[in-house]
């Protein structure tokens, strides 16, 4: 009989669960829920909509025992660096803040101005290249402006940690999804306690770290009397989605590259210790935490994010258009203005279709005409 593994996979677009079944020589994979993630905002603040997420995971979990599936194990994923606060009762302390929302703006200048850590002293600990929406300077923010929550606090999970303590009551941060935080020691792969200090950060909130493959614990009582499914182990898998996909890449040699696109792309090479010196600074590579002691070495850039947010503007104006449209009318323009795909307007615009227009009269004097060239545009830049 196959062997049956549940994978919950949360990007920032969609969520999915899928079975995985084993024979012991061939993997097959059936989606069994699938579901949209649409962050919320409120008075000029962006959130992620965990309880929404929690309650399709838990969706998703019923459908599978209705499938009669004799699941194994169940294991979860997420995108990188976004945590949220426990107190001591477990009880969540505020709603999760999107890593696109704007409070990591402006806290490396305040860093440098409070404290004397340079972000070269950063890098050359963590080896995370610097972006505004990294863990380190969204924490920075909250125990500045939001004292009252970091004061009541208790622990911090990232959002994996977080799926998975609520499904087992057990609280950890997985080893490949806390170094996407910035606040790992990349060579010693243990929390850089000393530069979390200087900065006045609560490194005593961070839990015990755990590797890819260790078991949280079971399936909680209450949960397994809600969905229908027996006691299962839950396992800490290559929790940011980043590490899964490539454990399960195939690279053939030490010379082997990856590229992983979704609403980011990554394109690096797996390494066995980090790479850290003035050069890789320089030139904004990371270095992330891998499955089975590995390095992600690698280049974070814009992938798909802005296409997914005029797909999601058009299709809401006319259901026809969809991404095969997208791409299609896009090969047909003959517009030359290519967009910076990571450049600030295109973070967390209100409306992604204005922000591209601006940009292209504002950088290059272009007016962009019809959907085609606005699809063009973008599709350029994340080709340059």
């Amino acid at each position: 009989m196959d062997s049956v593994h549940l994978a919950l996979d949360f990007g920032s677009a969609s969520g999915r669960l899928v079975a995985g079944k084993f024979n012991g020589e061939r993997l097959k994979l059936q989606e069994i829920h699938r579901f949209p993630n649409q962050p919320v905002r409120f008075n000029g603040r962006l959130y992620w909509d965990f309880l929404r997420l929690f309650h399709e995971m838990m969706t998703g979990l019923k459908k599978a025992s209705r499938l009669g599936l004799k699941v194994e194990s169940i294991g979860t994923d997420t995108w990188g660096v976004d945590y949220a606060f426990l107190d001591k009762q477990g009880f969540l302390l505020g709603d999760l803040i999107h890593y696109r929302d704007d409070r990591g703006n402006g806290m490396l200048e305040e860093i440098k101005k409070d404290t004397s850590v340079s972000l070269a002293d950063i890098y050359e600990v963590t080896g995370i290249h610097y972006m505004t929406l990294n863990s380190l300077f969204q924490l920075y923010y909250d125990v500045k402006y939001r004292p009252h929550i970091v004061e009541k606090a208790d622990a911090l999970l990232f959002l994996p940690d977080l799926f998975t303590y609520g499904l087992t009551g057990e609280k950890y941060n997985e080893y490949t999804i806390a170094s996407t935080s910035q606040m790992l020691d990349a060579r010693k792969k243990i929390w850089a306690a000393g530069l979390l200090e200087k900065l006045g950060l609560p490194v005593h909130l961070l839990q015990k770290l755990i590797e890819p493959g260790t078991i949280c614990g079971m399936l909680a009582k209450p949960i397994q009397a809600e969905v229908g499914l027996p006691a299962i182990p839950v396992i800490a898998v290559g929790s940011h989605d980043t590490a899964s996909a490539v454990a399960a890449t195939p690279l053939q040699s030490k010379n082997s590259a990856y590229l992983s696109s979704g609403s980011w792309s990554l394109f690096g090479v797996e390494l066995t210790e980090p790479l850290i010196n003035q050069k890789s600074s320089k030139h904004n590579f990371t270095n992330e935490g891998g499955v089975e002691g590995t390095i992600r070495y690698l280049k974070n850039i814009t992938g798909l994010w802005i296409i997914q947010q005029l797909k999601k503007k058009w299709s809401a104006a006319d259901p026809t258009i969809d991404y095969s449209w997208i791409s299609r009318e896009a090969q047909k323009a003959q517009t030359e203005c290519a967009i910076a795909p990571d450049h600030e307007d295109f973070l967390a615009p209100y409306d992604m279709e204005k922000a591209i227009l601006d940009y292209c009269r504002d950088e290059f004097g272009q007016n962009l005409r019809g959907r085609a060239e606005i699809a063009r545009s973008v599709y350029n830049g994340i080709a340059t």
